[in-house]
């Protein structure tokens, strides 16, 4: 199993070592990013990435992330409750992802993946922060999305109680049962295959009037406009 975890901060605080508690009871092999460590050009919308990839300014930067991501069987994405909301640096980096969202040029390998998103607050907040991430892996395609969020009552992983370490630990020991047993078999819901279908009658009905030409090319060579989906075979 291939794991990838993007933390939305460069501490170790709760959230990270929760989303490193259950990274090691999936085990396998494990590719870590946090930010802005790792990446941390901002978006400045020059809407490139819309007709190709390659040229937004930073795709160089970006290409490891996006390597990982793709050859991930489980995503998991963490970020601490900022404001009530993901940490700017978490933001950043889905900004750049624009282009992959399911209206857009969706990469196929996502309507067969897991992923989890993680936020930890002092007191509350969480559903917010874990909303941000969740938007973007829907989006995407994502086949099957958990989340969790811990209001932790500390500042810091130190000062976090050790019944509340028990619990979150008996919560990552169910969820990694959870991602045991749909590992090599997870298909995206009604919800995301709606959404999927929704884009297919627009390109059908309205070809390049509603999107790009790089949208339109890249849904005809999937063959998605014909009988072709990303989540099973033609034959299937």
């Amino acid at each position: 199993m291939k794991i990838t975890v993007i933390h939305g901060q460069s501490h170790k605080g709760s959230t990270y070592h929760i989303a490193r508690m259950l990274a090691d009871r999936l085990g396998g092999d494990v590719t870590e990013f946090m930010l802005p460590r790792d990446f941390d050009s901002y978006c400045c919308g020059c809407v490139n990435c819309f007709e190709d990839e390659t040229k937004c300014p930073h795709f160089a930067r970006l290409s490891p992330i996006t390597k990982a991501i793709d050859e991930a069987d489980v995503l998991i994405f963490g970020s601490p409750t900022y404001v009530l909301h993901a940490s700017g640096a978490m933001k950043n980096l889905l900004d750049h992802y624009g282009w992959r969202f399911m209206v857009h040029r969706p990469e196929e390998k996502m309507f067969t993946k897991q992923a989890v998103c993680i936020s930890t607050a002092a007191g509350a907040g969480m559903k917010g922060a874990i909303k941000d991430m969740y938007d973007s892996l829907f989006f995407w395609g994502v086949a099957r999305i958990y989340k969790y969020g811990a209001a932790v009552a500390a500042t810091e992983w130190e000062g976090v109680q050790p019944a509340m370490k028990r619990k979150i630990e008996r919560s990552m020991d169910r969820l990694a049962d959870k991602i045991f047993e749909n590992h090599g078999k997870a298909k995206p819901g009604m919800k995301t295959k709606g959404l999927f279908y929704a884009m297919r009658t627009l390109r059908v009905m309205t070809g390049t009037a509603t999107c790009s030409e790089a949208d339109m090319k890249h849904w005809k060579h999937k063959g998605w406009i014909d009988k072709q989906r990303p989540w099973k075979k033609v034959s299937e």
